[in-house]
């Protein structure tokens, strides 16, 4: 069996490091089989544990959370953000998602509109001017994005923005930026936004 969690002690805390390619099933399988030998790190000591490695969804994080602290009365901490945004981003990193859970709705975005997504997201229509799309991995726009479009929303940098036209004065992918003023909209015509090796938004 492989194995899907690491556990080991740092100065300051106790570490868990889930492989990230780990699923769901098998971390939740593996920790239920190692909490004995967490729990020998502790006696009187209540030293924090710290979850590592894969960038976990919010259902993950609570579900490991509880998990734990049923058997003990210690403080747990997560380096995956819980949630989506440039404020949630605790780290970046690359991780290829040619394949990702899909949420797809159907219709346009109005101003005011706002739609988050922990996988990508297709919209089957246009992202209006001062409506928000928001998505893990992914974000795809089969009519014009106008509205603020922020992919790889807990910090992955191989996230992608695609759209008939992006004609958004700001995307974001991870915790980079992009701003286009009206007059650069106007003239470039862009249906694709990916980072580039230099670490800034490129535009296609």
């Amino acid at each position: 069996m492989s194995r899907n969690i690491n556990i080991f002690l740092r100065q300051d805390n106790i570490v868990l490091r889930i492989k990230d390619d780990a699923q769901t099933r098998d971390i939740i399988a593996e920790l239920q089989e190692k909490l004995p030998e967490l729990k020998k790190f502790y006696k009187e000591d209540k030293t924090p544990i710290l979850v590592t490695g894969k960038i976990l969804k919010r259902s993950e994080i609570d579900y490991i959370q509880d998990l734990i602290q049923k058997e003990m009365k210690v403080k747990v901490d997560f380096d995956s953000p819980r949630s989506l945004g440039l404020h949630g981003i605790k780290k970046t990193f690359k991780k290829e998602i040619e394949t990702s859970e899909t949420k797809y709705y159907k219709g346009s975005l109005r101003s005011g509109q706002r739609i988050e997504f922990e996988g990508s997201i297709v919209i089957l229509g246009d992202v209006n001017d001062g409506a928000e799309v928001i998505a893990e991995d992914n974000i795809t726009v089969l009519g014009m994005l106008r509205g603020m479009a922020h992919a790889g929303a807990k910090g992955n940098e191989k996230a992608l923005i695609s759209a008939h036209v992006i004609e958004s004065p700001q995307i974001r992918i991870a915790s980079v930026i992009k701003e286009r003023t009206r007059d650069e909209i106007d003239i470039e015509r862009y249906s694709y936004a990916y980072i580039n090796d230099e670490g800034v938004i490129e535009m296609e």
